[in-house]
Order: C-alpha cells, then sequence, then structure tokens
C-alpha cells in the first residue's frame, strides 16, 4: 500500500458519510496490506492497486454500515478474503463476526488479517463448506447473515436463511441490483420478506452498487 491509501480512504468515507472509531482507518489499512502481501503468494485477490483496494475492498465493505448497525452477531459466508466481515468489524466494535470459507488458504489469511485489523477476539474465521446445516457444520445462528457476491440472490436467501436466528436479516451486497418487485419474490421463496433497497456507487470508481435486507 503506497501513501495514497490513507487520504483515499479518508475521503471515500466522507462521502460515504461514514464515521469510524478513531484507529479504525490505520487497523483496516494494516488489514489490506496484509491482504496484498499475502497475495503475492496466495490468490485472494485480483484487485491490487492501491487505489482500487481502498475503494472496491475496503469502501464497498464498509458501505453497507447502515444495514449492519446494530447487530450483535454477523455471519459471512464465503468470506474468501474476509470481506465484508473483517472491515465490518473493525467499524463496529461491538460486533462479533463469523467467516466461512471451504479454502483453507483464505481461512488462514482470514486469522491472519483479522489480527492486523485489530479483531482477532471478535472475528473467527472457520474453514467450512456452508450448506444449510448450521450444527453439523459447527456454525452459529445469528441475527444478521451477509454475503458479498458468494452466489446469486435466490439461492443465497434459501441458504441463508437456515442460519438466522429468530427476527434476524439477511444483507445481500449486490453489483447489478434487480428491482423490487424482483428481489420481493426472490424473498417469497425462501421464506423472507424484503425489508429495504439501496442503491449507490462506489466514492472513488463510481461503480455501481447495491444493498437488499430480508428478514
Amino acid at each position: 500500500m503506497d501513501n495514497s491509501a490513507a487520504p483515499l480512504l479518508s475521503q471515500g468515507l466522507e462521502r460515504l458519510g461514514l464515521t469510524l472509531p478513531a484507529d479504525a482507518q490505520a487497523r483496516l489499512l494494516a488489514y489490506a496490506g496484509e491482504l496484498l502481501k499475502w497475495n503475492e503468494k496466495v490468490s485472494l485477490t485480483a484487485i491490487t492497486r492501491t487505489d482500487e483496494v481502498v475503494d472496491k475492498h475496503l469502501l464497498d465493505s464498509l458501505a453497507v454500515l447502515p444495514e449492519v448497525s446494530g447487530a450483535a452477531h454477523l455471519l459471512d459466508l464465503g468470506a474468501g478474503a474476509g470481506l465484508p466481515g473483517i472491515p465490518l468489524a473493525t467499524a463496529l466494535p461491538e460486533l462479533r463476526a463469523t467467516l466461512v470459507d471451504a479454502v483453507s488458504k483464505k481461512v488462514a489469511f482470514m486469522k491472519s488479517g483479522a489480527v492486523k485489523a485489530g479483531v482477532a477476539s471478535r472475528v473467527k474465521a472457520v474453514h467450512a463448506r456452508a450448506e444449510g446445516r448450521p450444527a453439523e457444520e459447527g456454525l452459529p445462528t445469528v441475527d444478521l447473515v451477509i454475503s458479498r457476491a458468494f452466489m446469486d440472490v435466490g439461492p443465497f436467501l434459501r441458504l441463508a436463511r437456515h442460519y438466522l436466528a429468530p427476527g434476524g436479516r439477511v444483507v445481500t451486497m449486490l453489483g447489478q441490483t434487480p428491482p423490487s418487485e424482483t428481489l420481493a419474490a426472490l424473498a417469497g421463496q425462501a421464506n423472507l420478506k424484503l425489508l429495504s433497497r439501496r442503491t449507490f456507487t462506489l466514492p472513488h470508481s463510481a461503480d455501481p452498487r447495491g444493498v437488499a435486507v430480508f428478514g
């Protein structure tokens, strides 16, 4: 990470209207630096330019803070390099997170990344294939399930509902955002309801993004 990372992150947070704890930005950049270091030996991300790492990894993850705030325990399915779970836990000091991936090398990185981000006491990385059987898989039921580009919305909702505690919600992070009518229909197929839908653009690239909440 070069010296442009810190101002890019600060500017992006301002454009998104987000305020983080005092030392969170430095810890996020330490995590991102660890990601790029590991990526030289383990394939974790195709995004390696500083501006894109900040915009498309860190800020993309943090942009859904309004939808995640208030959750006590987050389950990130198909977490990969720990996105969005580690940035969200870094931004929300009371949030616990369980990060799940079927690739052992990615789980190993997530453990290291959580240490760099200063959230290792609240973040657990689990090597498992989530197939909707939390007790057998050693996974918790939680008040918020989230993923970023893990699978299509319909299949993800049908999977995620198995990990929801009563009154919990599912957050989907979207590139192309379907209309509300489509999302509501997909929710119904998973015995869920569409609670909210929001679209936005990333601060630096202006790439379109969306987030939908189901419960």
